[in-house]
């Protein structure tokens, strides 16, 4: 990685947390950075923050770059690779997050037979946490992988995956930080039902959901083995267990992940040919 030049296409929530991860890697000069965006008040505070380069101009970004990460909405993209295909090289690798859209489709776009890795991170990468799946196109081999997967590993856990399964992704973690969100807001407002204060009541639901997540990373045990675990009988939570049950829980959780595959898959939805 030392000396590679990378342009960040896109600096919104996830693009913003994905540069700001990888400057806090050793291997990491601010100087070997290009950010733009169509936002130049968002840009000037961010060069001002992280001391990169930016610009609105993103030719003139990927002209110089060794590695752009593609980080822009995927309503956006047929315009983004219109703009910059003139300056693409083969020597280049593309990384994108934009969510649905297939690295067959970019390499159309840009009429270039180039590495492109498509990636599907989270918002929390924002804390060096996201869970990430990343999946390489045909011209990809494994050396533009592993540049990819250590890049991403600068903002939490990289996994490998057939880019069919992407849409999954993207429905599952790409997704999920909502769902985790939700349920600690219901969490929290069920403390304060039952007489907590907010403030203590939110930070117990937070703390709740870490240590639950750390007992199932650091056991590696299934989530149902540890749900038995604290199911005594006649106790508090096997009567929780079977209130959630009767609302039908896990089955909301499935149609939600499920309803979020698809609007994945229709974001990703493109023309026959390439936009132009």
């Amino acid at each position: 990685m030392d000396g590679k030049k990378i342009a960040v296409i896109g600096v919104g929530n996830m693009g913003a947390a994905l540069l700001k991860g990888m400057l806090r890697r050793p291997w990491a000069k601010s100087e070997n950075f290009t950010a733009t965006d169509i936002d130049s008040s968002k840009l000037k505070s961010l060069s001002k923050e992280v001391g990169v380069k930016t610009t609105t101009d993103n030719r003139k970004a990927v002209a110089g770059a060794d590695i752009i990460i593609l980080s822009v909405k995927p309503q956006i993209i047929d315009i983004v690779l219109e703009e910059m295909k003139g300056e693409l090289k083969t020597r280049q690798i593309i990384i994108s997050i934009a969510a649905g859209v297939t690295t067959d489709y970019i390499q159309e776009c840009i009429g270039k037979e180039m590495p492109i890795i498509r990636a599907m991170p989270n918002i929390s990468a924002l804390v060096d946490a996201s869970a990430t799946a990343i999946s390489p196109g045909k011209h990809a081999d494994k050396n533009h992988t592993k540049l990819a997967r250590e890049i991403l590993e600068s903002v939490g856990t990289v996994v490998e995956v057939r880019e069919t399964l992407m849409d999954s992704v993207t429905g599952l973690s790409g997704t999920g930080p909502m769902y985790v969100f939700l349920l600690v807001e219901g969490l929290s407002d069920a403390g304060v039902k039952v007489g907590l204060s907010r403030d203590i009541s939110n930070a117990l639901s937070v703390q709740t959901v870490l240590g639950s997540a750390k007992i199932m990373r650091e056991t590696g045990w299934h989530p149902a083995r540890l749900k038995d675990l604290v199911t005594s009988p006649g106790g508090t939570a096997i009567s929780a267990l079977h209130s959630l049950e009767k609302s039908g829980m896990k089955a909301m959780l499935i149609d939600a992940v499920e309803t979020a595959t698809k609007r994945s898959a229709e974001l990703g939805k493109r023309p026959d040919k390439c936009e132009e």
